[in-house]
This record gives C-alpha cells, structure tokens and sequence, in this order.
C-alpha cells in the first residue's frame, strides 16, 4: 500500500467574473482589465501520484482535452518540477466537471491545482506568491485560481485583492454547446469605441457591505458585446433565467457561461429545469459561492 506522501488529491473551482471591465490594451497585446473574480462550487479532481520514473503521465475522463505537452495541467507540471530538480516523475488524473472553453477557468484553474499538488507532493515549500509568479507565465488567470474566493484582480489579471466573500445565494451556471475562443473574443474587442464600463469599484463597496442587491445591480462584462453578437443564444438564456426569478445575470469571462443569481433555490430550480426544458445548454448547475 502507497504512503500517504505518495499521493495527493486537490479540488480545482471554477470562476465566474461578477465584473469584467477591460480599460486597454497594453503594447505587449495583453489587455487590461478590472475584474471581480468569485470561486463557485463547481470543481474538478486531480489525483497526483508519485512515480520512480522521471517524466509525466496524464490521464483525463474527457476526450476534448488532450494528455500531452498542449495541456495547461502538464504544462504547469513540467515548468514546477524543472524549475525544482525533481528528478522523480508523477502521474496525473484529472475528472473534468468544469465545463471546458467556458470562461470559467477551468484550465487555469487545473493548472493552479497541479502547481499547488506538486508543491505539496514533493514538499517543495514554495509560498503562495512564489507559485502565483510561475503561473502568471502560463496563464493570466493562473494567479487568481490558486488563491480562490473572493478578488479584485487588476493588471493582466496578476494584481489580486483579497475580499470578504458576498452573501450567500443560489446561482444558476448554463453552459450552451458553443465553444468559445478567448482570443477570438479579445481579438474583436474594441476597447476605445466601449461606451459602457462597469462599476466595479462600486461593486468592491457593495461586497465589502455585504450587500448583494448593491453586487447584482452592477453586474457587468465588457466582453459580452462582442461574444452576445457572434451567439444570440447567451440573451435567450439570460432571458429565461430573469423571468423566473433572477436577481441579474451575466455572462462569465469571454462566455458562453451565464449565470443568474437568485434569493430563492426553489426559483434557481426552477430556471435551470426551464433552461434544459428548452434545450438552451447541456451543462447546468445550481450551485452557489464558495471560498476553498
């Protein structure tokens, strides 16, 4: 029987962006942005297990994604263990439920779990900080997903505020059949002809307030002009969540996740049964915040 030390298993959550404002884009091509991140309890597992033999061996229960040097999750692993001289190789499995191409995170969300496993499984001892600061070269959103919970993330996405977790409350995540292409969204995004931004730091009062009427009436994604027109269906789904109850909706990241938060579970329920009723997305959750 394998050593405890042997084998970790980690949990990565998905995000939603309760704000997403882009203020420009840099001479780098990266963009920058103001954005309010929140872990919600969606999450994947990843099991990281020790080997004698160098090198690293990726199995995953989705067939979309691929096992070698392309994905995020061994590509976070082969930066951490050069970088470290560990000589010793690991198998990785991962049990995808994040939806994938979702503007949820969910690979940067993998990749940050694997830095985090690794660390731990090798007894690396790199902080938080240090760790963040290898992922940001990976991944924007790499930096944010290994700390989770509640943030203002500024910068490309590496600047990250702590903030005290909102109320709780049910949220609706509906991911239609679409995949959407971050940079192709980005690519569209016309930053200087934006006529609305978001308040986020009006949004930044409301949480620290705790007040979720304050953080439902701001929600706001810039990216929404651009991905809403290339799939209309991310407003029919917005539409079904509002008539059956829903406080305010968005769409997270680059999409074509929405989710509506809701006061009220039975009305949550309630829109997440009419939404696949209509055959609007094949991914749906009723869920809520959570801070791992």
């Amino acid at each position: 029987m394998k050593d405890s030390v042997d084998k970790i298993i980690k949990e990565a959550y998905a995000k939603i962006n309760l704000g997403l404002d882009v203020l420009r884009r840099r001479e780098d091509g990266y963009h920058e942005v103001k954005m309010i991140m929140q872990t919600v309890d969606i999450h994947d597992t990843l099991t990281f297990v020790k080997r004698e033999e160098p090198g690293i061996v990726l199995a995953v229960d989705d067939q979309e994604l691929s096992t070698d040097s392309d994905n995020l999750i061994y590509k976070a692993a082969k930066l951490l263990l050069e970088k470290a001289g560990v000589t010793q190789g690991v198998e990785i499995s991962l049990q995808k439920r994040i939806p994938i191409a979702a503007g949820m995170a969910g690979g940067s969300s993998d990749a940050a779990a694997t830095l985090s496993g690794l660390n731990e499984l090798f007894s690396l001892g790199y902080s938080l900080e240090e760790l963040q600061a290898l992922g940001v070269t990976l991944g924007a959103d790499i930096p944010y997903c290994l700390m989770g919970g509640t943030a203002l993330s500024e910068g490309i996405g590496e600047i990250l505020t702590r903030l005290p977790s909102p109320p709780q409350c049910s949220l609706v995540v509906a991911k239609p059949d679409i995949n959407v292409s971050t940079k192709f969204v980005y690519e569209n995004l016309h930053v200087d002809t934006l006529t609305y931004h978001p308040d986020v730091d009006g949004m930044v009062q409301a949480i620290n307030a705790g007040d979720l009427k304050g953080i439902t009436d701001r929600l706001g994604n810039v990216l929404e002009t651009v991905t809403i027109r290339e799939y209309p269906i991310i407003d029919n789904i917005k539409d079904v969540m509002k008539k059956a109850g829903a406080e305010n909706t968005l769409m997270s990241g680059s999409g074509p996740t929405v989710f509506g938060i809701f006061t009220k579970e039975d009305r949550a329920k309630e829109a997440a049964q009419q939404i696949r009723e209509q055959g609007l997305a094949g991914q749906i959750f009723v869920t809520g915040f959570v801070s791992p």
